[in-house]
């Protein structure tokens, strides 16, 4: 009996690693393919859209793995912003996708009403973290940028994030369905 249990954790462990590795792999070659662009709001867009198919089908603990580890991969890859920057993106990825995990997924007649929520929610509270965060703490306190660059960051970190993370919602909330009927909905509650 023991037996079976051990087994039965390994496998779920083993099942977790997978999912979150594939999310972290399809998102540092999204990130790699879109970066040429010059453009956030493609790369922007698709980012979001995967940290929210993410959480919301294989859980949060994915989710919030792969929001953690998306600016930092990232960075490494030299497509990030400043260092100092990382673990605000990191909050701010954290926030859209345990609001669309705990919105998103509520249990209501129109799936869609819980869809729109989230989007929304999710959409203003990572705009808020990162509007905080950067804009209003990291840019003037603690990165001393001559003021073209320090207008640069903070644009970047400001409306085109609420932008972003409502269009990947978007996103999301139209592959979901689909992609939540094929493989079983969230395996990771």
């Amino acid at each position: 009996m023991n037996n079976k249990k051990t087994n039965f954790t390994n496998k779920k462990k083993t099942l977790w690693i997978t999912q979150t590795a594939i999310f972290i792999a399809l998102l540092v070659v999204l990130q790699v393919a879109t970066a040429p662009l010059g453009n956030t709001f493609i790369t922007g867009t698709i980012v979001n859209m995967l940290l929210i198919i993410s959480v919301m089908t294989c859980g949060p603990s994915t989710g919030v793995v792969v929001s953690i580890v998306s600016p930092i991969m990232a960075k490494l890859l030299g497509i990030g912003p400043f260092w100092v920057l990382i673990p605000f993106i990191a909050v701010g990825n954290t926030v859209l996708v345990l609001i669309w995990y705990f919105v998103g997924n509520r249990n209501i007649k129109r799936k869609y009403i819980a869809y729109i929520t989230a989007l929304i929610t999710a959409a203003v509270g990572k705009f808020f973290v990162l509007y905080v965060g950067i804009v209003q703490v990291a840019v003037p306190l603690l990165l001393g940028l001559p003021e073209p660059q320090a207008t640069v960051v903070s644009n970047v970190f400001s409306i085109p994030q609420i932008i972003t993370a409502t269009a990947g919602g978007v996103l999301a909330s139209l592959i979901l369905p689909s992609l939540k009927k094929a493989v079983g909905g969230t395996s990771n509650k």
